[in-house]
């Protein structure tokens, strides 16, 4: 099968935050991909879809939804529940563009951008045949919350590090750095840190209507962001949520 895939950044969930490049591409798809994450994070199929009524014009374009596996969490070994859920993933790509044969333009909308902390384009790989990829980047929640503090993410000349929630909370404070983001954390890991000098910047929904974030050193503020977590998760059924951690002098 001779198809295109592409990958397109939506960023946050906002029609704002697209790019021209971004309109311009959903737009010169035969297929549009959506997946479903289950009843709790039906608003994140509901966000594409509005994103798509919001800036396709194409009528040709054909919207179809599909639902997403779900992840063995029995398996001890992370890294092979992770890949053989990619597995699955790849499989169900597959099956939806099998179902849809005169579409040769095919596209997932991605939240934030394909390239950063996000596993579409390993997912991608796995195709057999493997498409023509093309990939467009959107606005990160990174980008999305330094915006919401109004703040730098470095000192100058200084490096950060990007890493997760898991990492930090398993291997605790990187060497070689003072500022971390950390992404993909679903228990608050800066609570198994020292909170001496030590500031945070967190943000949830960052960049949506839906956006609530916090700043102050982690032993004023933490139990609140912890709270604030909990409470917005219960709300919604699902939450997506950054911070920035920096050490002070």
């Amino acid at each position: 099968m001779n198809m295109h895939l592409t990958l397109i950044g939506i960023g946050t969930g906002n029609p704002e935050h697209l790019t021209l490049q971004a309109i311009r591409a959903i737009n010169e798809q035969d297929l549009i991909l959506i997946p479903h994450k289950g009843e709790g994070k039906a608003d994140l199929a509901e966000l594409r879809r509005a994103i798509c009524d919001e800036v396709l014009t194409n009528t040709a374009t054909k919207i179809v939804e599909f639902d997403l596996p779900v992840r063995d969490e029995n398996t001890a070994d992370y890294r092979k529940r992770v890949d053989d859920w990619h597995d699955a993933i790849a499989l169900t790509w597959r099956s939806a563009m099998a179902a849809n044969p005169g579409a040769k333009k095919v596209a997932l909308l991605v939240w934030g951008d394909p390239s950063l902390y996000d596993s579409t384009l390993r997912i991608a790989a796995r195709l057999d045949p493997a498409p023509t990829l093309d990939v467009i980047p959107g606005i990160t929640s990174l980008h999305a919350l330094t915006a919401a503090h109004a703040i730098p993410v470095n000192d100058i000349g200084a490096p950060f590090l990007v890493t997760t929630g898991r990492r930090l909370r398993d291997e605790g404070w990187p060497a070689g750095v003072d500022t971390v983001v950390v992404m993909l954390d679903g228990a608050c890991a800066f609570q198994s840190l020292p909170s001496e000098n030590l500031h945070i910047w967190w943000g949830g929904y960052v960049g949506m209507k839906e956006q609530i974030i916090c700043e102050g050193p982690v032993a004023d503020v933490g139990e609140k962001i912890v709270a604030m977590r909990a409470e917005a998760r219960a709300h919604h059924g699902w939450i997506m949520d950054i911070y920035i951690l920096r050490k002070l002098p």
